[in-house]
């Protein structure tokens, strides 16, 4: 089988293999496509929590993009985690001096319980620079209420906080609705032209880790291979609910997904 297109991941290592970088390549690889990855930080970490976090120097990042980018171009770029300030920065000066367009920001913001992974000063910078100069941005709700400073509660606050990101300067937002308290989730697209509501089921589990990395890895998959964004986020959504419900249950904490569930829609 011949991969269908190219996708650049940028993000850190979960050495749990169930979120980041391990996440994304297996996603994109599953979905038929041909990963090339750039990571950003070094992790030690298992279904119970994180142990250690290595970063990686901005400049080494920034090789990482640039050397492999220019021998094998990407269709579409994926970003992740960027921990702080001079990482922003050495990415989107790479993204830029590259000429790279189609972009995927996965907004990571906060942990699954709330807590801020990042200062305010990064939170800015993606909120007023590195949000603008991308193609879709897939907050989940806690990342939603930082950037838009709305308080998000129900399905009217998600679309209330999706329009004050798009009028920051968003192109394309998808607020994950995974976090509200519902027997369904909800998430939500719109691009200022548009607004579509997707609703599926919840699935009750703990096995949940890593959701967020692959469900912008395969919106970035499904949009290399030509699909457009709604039709890529419908698609990616369907695979990772999919990836919930078969989860191999593995480890004593929140377990990762199957990333290796059919749904033969590409």
């Amino acid at each position: 089988m011949k991969p269908k297109s190219k996708v650049l991941v940028i993000a850190g290592s979960d050495s749990s293999g169930g979120a980041g970088v391990q996440a994304d390549i297996k996603t994109v690889t599953s979905l038929g496509s041909y990963a090339l990855c750039a990571i950003t930080a070094i992790t030690s970490q298992n279904t119970t929590g994180v142990k250690n976090i290595i970063p990686v120097d901005p400049k080494f990042i920034s090789s990482q993009i640039e050397f492999s980018s220019k021998d094998i171009r990407p269709d579409v770029v994926k970003i992740g985690m960027l921990h702080n300030e001079k990482v922003i920065s050495a990415v989107m000066k790479s993204l830029k001096v590259l000429k790279l367009k189609k972009i995927i920001l996965d907004p990571v913001m906060v942990s699954t319980s709330g807590v801020k992974l990042i200062n305010q000063n990064c939170i800015n910078i993606i909120r007023n620079n590195l949000m603008k100069n991308v193609t879709l941005v897939t907050p989940n709700i806690h990342e939603a209420e930082i950037i838009s400073g709305v308080k998000i509660n129900n399905v009217n606050d998600m679309i209330t906080a999706l329009k004050k990101i798009l009028k920051l300067g968003a192109k394309n937002v998808l607020l994950k609705g995974g976090h509200l308290n519902s027997n369904y989730i909800f998430d939500i697209f719109g691009n200022g032209k548009e607004l579509k509501i997707f609703k599926n089921k919840k699935f009750f589990t703990k096995h949940t880790h890593g959701t967020g990395c692959t469900l912008s890895s395969a919106i970035a998959t499904f949009y290399s291979c030509g699909k457009d964004l709604k039709n890529s986020c419908s698609l990616a959504i369907k695979y990772v609910n999919q990836a919930i419900k078969t989860s191999p249950k593995y480890g004593k904490g929140n377990g990762p997904i199957n990333h290796l569930n059919k749904i033969n829609i590409i």
